[in-house]
């Protein structure tokens, strides 16, 4: 079967306008990463300034945005393709969805896959600890894959490890001057919406209105996530991925459990 053709101009007959907020899931080390390396607050100040300066410059439309907006647009090249980013020098995508489940269950997934392609690892003895964002999103341009006509081709959209659709497809949005695609997570068991924003110019405020902590552990039962305040408790079982052939294969059973 071909791959869903469409044009620029085509495209574009179909984008409308999007406002709303989107969840997205970060390492909380983020925060204290470097604290372990000096001995004053002073030196962590000036550590981070140094790295800073040693890392890719901010492309000009993100600098007056918060990093943890900024991020995915500032790293080239990709080390490995995601389900709109081809691998390689490509612009950046920053994932996130409408619900913190849904961005949970795509963490959960990739911790799953993590272990499933590293069957000599144990499991980690501790939960690790992540921190829920929100972004105010404004777009005059974006296109929702889970509505026609866009909805025929989910088949296409929705493939569990062939991303050859949708990134030929934002090659196009992009031509189109497209900021957002909306689509249904392919990780999430209840399908909700997760947004693919394609440029830091869709971001309606320059700082995450929100911030919320996941504790997220993951064992030979699955993957259990809590969340603190307002408290949240998920829990993804072996089964729950299996839809994918690699979690399919995983050994969840490990001899030992690792104390990292």
């Amino acid at each position: 079967m071909s791959l869903p053709i469409w044009t620029p101009a085509a495209l574009r007959s179909e984008a409308g306008a999007f406002e709303g907020t989107a969840w997205r899931i970060v390492e909380a080390q983020h925060r204290v990463s470097t604290l372990k390396l000096v001995d004053s607050l002073d030196e962590q100040d000036l550590l981070e300034k140094l790295l800073e300066e040693s890392k890719p410059p901010v492309p000009p439309e993100c600098r007056s945005l918060d990093y943890l907006l900024s991020t995915p647009f500032r790293y080239r090249p990709y080390p490995a393709g995601s389900r709109f980013r081809r691998a390689g020098f490509t612009a950046g995508v920053w994932y996130g969805a409408d619900a913190v489940e849904t961005c949970v269950a795509e963490l959960a997934f990739y911790r799953c896959l993590f272990y499933a392609e590293s069957p000599e690892i144990p499991f980690p003895d501790d939960a690790a600890e992540y921190t829920a964002i929100t972004a105010r999103l404004r777009t005059p341009a974006s296109i929702d894959l889970t509505i026609a006509p866009f909805s025929g081709d989910a088949v296409y959209w929705s493939h569990p490890t062939d991303y050859a659709a949708c990134q030929s497809l934002v090659e196009v949005a992009r031509a189109a001057d497209i900021q957002v695609i909306r689509y249904a997570s392919v990780r999430d068991p209840q399908r909700r919406t997760a947004t693919a924003v394609l440029t830091c110019l869709a971001f309606a405020r320059p700082a995450p209105v929100d911030r919320r902590t996941w504790r997220i552990r993951i064992s030979d039962a699955g993957v259990q996530a809590i969340q603190d305040f307002p408290e949240k408790r998920l829990n993804f079982f072996p089964q729950s991925f299996a839809f994918d052939p690699r979690i399919a294969a995983m050994n969840w059973r490990r001899g030992g459990r690792s104390s990292s």
